[in-house]
């Protein structure tokens, strides 16, 4: 195996090319049960029919865990939306792909709410923000939508031929696909692109029929999701999302 093509470096992991397999090769910090959990994940979602790569192999190298996995040749979405011309189009399109997403089901992934639940108790958020907040994440329905759980433009591959790929199903789960879509659009918040999250919000509940407020009700579980992650830059900015519990 040759591990000499960086195409990627992430906090707890690094991503190479050998030749046509992506080696993602984890830090000896990440669990063995959290790399297995990831390769499972991908390999559950394989089975919808749904475009990703194929997951190869899981193994360790040295003394790191890594997945092996298809490289898939293209383009991100991300860079194709910075075509003002067409970021529209590209805007449209990257909906279309969530919401074929969301049209499947993998009955074996974790439960999104589960997750969520676990999400909330480990925050260091107070008493009465965690109750309210998982008040509310009771109160929501139960679906069992395939959710992404990191949907972002730069984890869509545009192939030569136009046809796409998704990549990156770490966080995977079954659920609620209003919960995947709030998830969505704090990503873009988060890059401190409003306007364009904003866009995405609005074609997105136009196209699926999904009353804004009912995504709006979920943004504060991600908000608390996202906090768990303790980057001290995006604090401020989710504790203002996660206060709309306390006077809503």
């Amino acid at each position: 195996m040759n591990l000499d093509k960086i195409i990627a470096k992430r906090v707890g992991k690094t991503v190479y090319l050998d030749g046509d397999i992506i080696v993602k090769v984890f830090d000896e910090s990440i669990p063995k049960a959290n790399v297995l959990n990831e390769a499972l994940n991908h390999a559950r979602v394989e089975e919808t029919g749904f475009s990703i790569p194929k997951i190869v192999g899981a193994n360790k190298i040295d003394n790191n865990w890594a997945i092996e996995s298809e490289y898939i040749k293209g383009t991100a979405l991300s860079v194709l939306m910075e075509d003002d011309k067409k970021a529209d189009e590209y805007m449209e399109l990257f909906v279309d792909i969530q919401m074929e997403i969301h049209s499947k089901k993998s009955p074996l992934l974790t439960n999104l709410k589960d997750k969520m639940v676990r999400k909330i108790s480990d925050t260091d958020l107070d008493a009465t923000t965690r109750y309210e907040l998982q008040t509310r994440l009771d109160s929501m329905p139960k679906h069992k939508k395939l959710c992404h759980g990191d949907f972002d433009p730069s984890n869509v591959i545009i192939q030569a031929d136009g046809s796409y790929v998704v990549i990156d199903w770490a966080h995977a789960t079954q659920g609620n696909a209003s919960a995947d879509v709030a998830r969505t659009y704090l990503l873009f918040c988060l890059e401190g692109k409003t306007d364009v999250a904003e866009k995405y919000m609005n074609i997105y509940c136009k196209k699926s029929d999904t009353a804004r407020q009912y995504v709006d009700k979920w943004l504060p579980i991600v908000a608390a999701s996202q906090i768990v992650k303790g980057k001290a830059e995006e604090r401020e900015f989710l504790l203002r999302w996660i206060d709309v519990v306390e006077y809503e």
